[in-house]
């Protein structure tokens, strides 16, 4: 056993090893145990150590979980999806893929899901084995309250919906497939007019009446307006697929309104969706005012 080898892979998962690594390394088991026994190493999970010296983070517990769930494990769903940088903070409950042939008890604050993964739906980041990018968009987007945003943002900056189509394709009829094609449904056509749809019944629900759709002013097609009370509702789709033009050409168009008298409010397609009672609220209140 060479210290540096340990020392190295203890550096490269945040002090974190388990029994397997460590003897792979050249340890015995009994050197394991005086490391535990001498207070240079405590136990976290069944055959998972972490080094004395170390913070347990969030990160230390979810190397910890995918670990001792052994060979082929890896972190998935929200789990995957912080690691990945697409969500701020870890999920309380950590999530962990293994492969369909092994059957293990259930760790404590741990999900463990039975699926056996293509291997381009895997990759290493930070050291880790996780579900990769596309996977774990689809995957987070379903079960996490503001999923359908955080898919957006993926589409602006990770991912593109063709490579998210595609791998939705390879895992079709896992569990929440039938959410995600919702969303990427309603993310392929994401423009004004799905939003303006989504507002329009919106709007039935809650018995709100006086308005109407596409209604002109000031050279401009409102999306839909209260006439009596000046009260403009613009609808904005997914995020990606806007460009910095039209982001300025709305600005514009947003400024001349509010010049002529009109109250605006935007609402994009994930307030709509995600937030219906708060839409409501707010053009509520907009009526409201004389």
């Amino acid at each position: 056993m060479t210290p540096r080898e340990i020392h190295r892979i203890m550096a490269r998962q945040d002090g974190v090893i388990s029994v397997e690594q460590a003897l792979r390394a050249g340890m015995t088991n009994a050197a394991v145990q005086r490391r535990v026994s001498g207070g240079d190493w405590r136990r976290l999970r069944s055959g998972v150590y972490l080094r004395c010296d170390h913070a347990q983070t969030g990160g230390v517990d979810l190397r910890a979980a995918v670990l001792a769930a052994g060979e082929g494990a890896a972190a998935c769903g929200p789990s995957a999806a912080w690691w990945h940088g697409l969500i701020d903070r870890p999920p309380r409950e950590l999530w962990v893929t293994i492969p369909l042939r092994r059957s293990i008890a259930r760790p404590a604050g741990v999900r463990i899901r039975r699926r056996d993964l293509h291997w381009s739906d895997l990759a290493s980041h930070r050291g880790l084995q996780v579900t990769d990018l596309p996977l774990t968009v689809l995957e987070a987007a379903v079960v996490l309250p503001q999923g359908a945003a955080l898919m957006d943002r993926a589409l602006q900056r990770h991912t593109s919906l063709p490579i998210l189509q595609a791998t939705h394709e390879r895992n079709i009829g896992r569990r929440g497939s039938a959410a995600a094609t919702r969303l990427l449904t309603a993310a392929g056509e994401g423009g004004a007019s799905e939003a303006e749809r989504l507002l329009h019944r919106l709007l039935r629900r809650g018995r709100l009446t006086g308005w109407a759709a596409h209604v002109r002013s000031c050279g401009y097609e409102i999306d839909v307006a209260f006439i009596a009370h000046r009260v403009a509702i613009e609808v904005d789709g997914w995020a990606w697929h806007h460009r910095v033009d039209r982001f300025n050409s709305d600005r514009i168009r947003q400024n001349t309104l509010v010049n002529a008298g009109w109250r605006v409010l935007r609402f994009t397609w994930h307030q709509l969706h995600d937030s219906p009672t708060a839409v409501l609220d707010q053009i509520r209140a907009a009526l409201s005012r004389q």
